[in-house]
């Protein structure tokens, strides 16, 4: 891949998004291009191919999404299915009628059935039913997977997709409205730690079992199909571990510094009772993870401390 290969990024704003640009950045790609959603909606589509048309990018990243945990997609099931796939038609779509060569779609791993056995592998794609909490994302996110897959057996063209576990870092949302779980527990651990280590309520029973990959390696992997034609349409990226979220709280409780008590509130959901992704085809090519969970949370929570104020701007 040459450098001055022109590249846009969409969703660049996003956590994703701004570690794709940076590490890209970082490994010396000069001509990378993004747009503000105050620029360009990308759920808009007649916006999305004129901007296409005009740019004309040569590779196209998708890490453009409307995303949360158990509770948005609860309170906004209609949002979650059409917004997304809006998002991602209209990206894919125009790429493939204005000549983009190759296209990197990012999904998620709840595309997967919720009972699926684990580690779940590609192939379990679609053997199931999916799980009832996050269904609307997953459907859009699965749409994607299939629409990249048709125009890879088609057209011959180099559509491949990446479905990454959960992802945190710096750039994460901490808005307890609408956040993940990591995120969301290090902004309540913090909080309470500064309010003389009060209790921690959190949802669930803290038993299921959860797998996170810090947002540079996801990056990292994104790179490695950006200079590599996979033979596949479809990938796992994770780091093949995982823990309870029991275990995840009292990590984060121990990097920030909490005293206090985890109340675990056992009437909220717990969601899949696990998930960790069979990684063995993206490691048999040559992608392999490089921070541990520890760090990453560490990382995480230096970024998280140095950029508090504008975080309470954007939760308000």
């Amino acid at each position: 891949m040459d450098k001055e290969t022109k590249i846009y990024i969409a969703g660049h704003n996003g956590m994703v998004g701004s570690a794709i640009w940076r590490t890209l950045t970082e490994k010396g790609y000069a001509n990378l291009i993004g747009a503000s959603s105050k620029q360009l909606d990308l759920r808009n589509q007649q916006e999305v191919a004129a901007f296409i048309a005009k740019e004309k990018p040569e590779v196209i990243i998708d890490a453009a999404a409307k995303v949360g945990g158990i509770l948005a997609n609860n309170n906004f099931p209609y949002q979650f299915i059409m917004e997304n796939l809006q998002i991602q038609n209209n990206l894919i779509d125009s790429s493939l009628n204005l000549g983009v060569e190759k296209f990197i779609f990012l999904g998620s791993s709840c595309i997967y059935p919720k009972l699926a056995p684990q580690p779940l592998k590609e192939e379990y794609l679609l053997t199931d039913t999916l799980e009832p909490t996050n269904e609307w994302y997953a459907i859009a996110k699965i749409t994607g997977v299939k629409a990249c897959q048709a125009i890879r057996n088609q057209f011959g063209k180099d559509y491949v997709s990446l479905m990454p576990t959960n992802l945190y870092g710096t750039h994460d949302n901490f808005d307890l409205n609408s956040s993940h779980v990591l995120p969301a527990m290090m902004r309540k651990f913090h909080e309470a730690k500064i309010n003389n280590h009060a209790p921690v309520t959190l949802w669930g029973s803290g038993t299921p079992m959860r797998e996170f990959l810090f947002v540079d390696d996801m990056a990292q992997s994104v790179v490695f199909a950006l200079e590599n034609k996979l033979p596949e349409y479809l990938y796992n990226v994770g780091t093949g571990e995982d823990l309870t979220i029991k275990k995840l709280a009292e990590t984060i409780q121990k990097i920030i510094g909490h005293q206090g008590e985890i109340i675990w509130d056992s009437s909220k959901p717990d969601g899949t009772p696990r998930k960790l992704m069979d990684i063995s085809k993206m490691h048999a090519l040559g992608w392999k993870h490089q921070v541990k969970l520890e760090e990453g949370i560490q990382k995480t929570y230096t970024w998280f401390l140095s950029n508090i104020e504008s975080i309470k701007k954007i939760s308000l």
